[in-house]
């Protein structure tokens, strides 16, 4: 076999990755046929997952992938419950992205976020996997969320720090600054089109050190046209009717968009796309 020259990184070949999240890992609103079967989204998961068994299958090896991330789940179900299903699973890769839904709340515990956080990381860590975190999106532009931008700003440091003491990768959204673009965000404005969730997953596998052979996909898209006041308004007024009012009320009842709902792909199998 042919070694590497000296000082030369070769980025590792992952066989078994299981994604543990919320609805962003989980995949919303990304219902690309290629990628998303049974009724399911797909998501940048799924996309990174066939993107990592290409490269397995190039080097000889078998690959699987289990997605156990359900929508809605706040940290302490993503570290909890999750976490040890995931680990059962014996992956060489895990994905772990929460937190989301917990800054949303005014009276957020961010340092205690970031404890678990961490303590989950150094948990993966210890059984020899490799670990794959994400900043928030930067919410500067986000109507209502953007109020939040403050404590995801600390979020996303957290996220680093432990990455750092920890020897993790990270998804770097925060500066991935084509996801301002509301183009690249549902009807919801608070998940990602298929377009959006693409390019989050050449940003992951470029965090896992190997380079993606699709171009462009870090530069923004060209500007939109610009709409009137009158329509701003009506549009702002229509989302706001349609889901922010259901989200509240959610909040309000203790209910939860990922009640009653299990993992999508709750066991490593080998990865198919149309």
């Amino acid at each position: 076999m042919t070694q590497p020259a000296p000082g030369v990184h070769v980025p590792r070949v992952w066989t078994r990755f299981v994604a543990i999240g919320d609805s962003f890992t989980e995949g919303m609103c990304d219902d690309d046929p290629t990628f998303a079967h049974d009724g399911e989204f797909a998501g940048w998961a799924d996309r990174l997952a066939a993107h990592l068994s290409g490269i397995a299958s190039a080097a000889g090896q078998d690959f699987g992938y289990a997605n156990l991330a359900v929508r809605g789940r706040k940290l302490a179900d993503v570290v909890g419950p999750q976490l040890d299903d995931a680990l059962s699973l014996e992956p060489d890769l895990v994905s772990i992205v929460g937190g989301g839904n917990d800054i949303l709340r005014p009276k957020a515990d961010l340092d205690g976020l970031a404890a678990r956080l961490e303590a989950a990381v150094a948990r993966i860590r210890a059984t020899g996997a490799d670990v794959l975190m994400a900043t928030p999106v930067d919410p500067a532009e986000a109507p209502l969320v953007k109020a939040t931008r403050g404590r995801a700003a600390i979020h996303s440091a957290n996220i680093w720090s432990i990455a750092r003491r920890n020897g993790a990768h990270v998804i770097d959204q925060w500066g991935l600054h084509a996801l301002r673009d509301w183009r690249m965000w549902s009807e919801d404005r608070i998940h990602m089109t298929s377009e959006g969730h693409r390019r989050v997953s050449l940003a992951a596998l470029e965090a896992l050190g190997h380079t993606p052979s699709e171009a462009g996909w870090e530069t923004p898209l060209d500007p939109a046209p610009p709409i009137s006041r009158r329509d701003a308004l009506q549009a702002n007024a229509q989302w706001a009717r349609e889901y922010v009012g259901p989200w509240v009320h959610r909040r309000l009842t203790g209910r939860s968009s990922g009640d009653h709902r299990t993992a999508k792909r709750p066991d490593v199998t080998p990865v198919e796309t149309d």
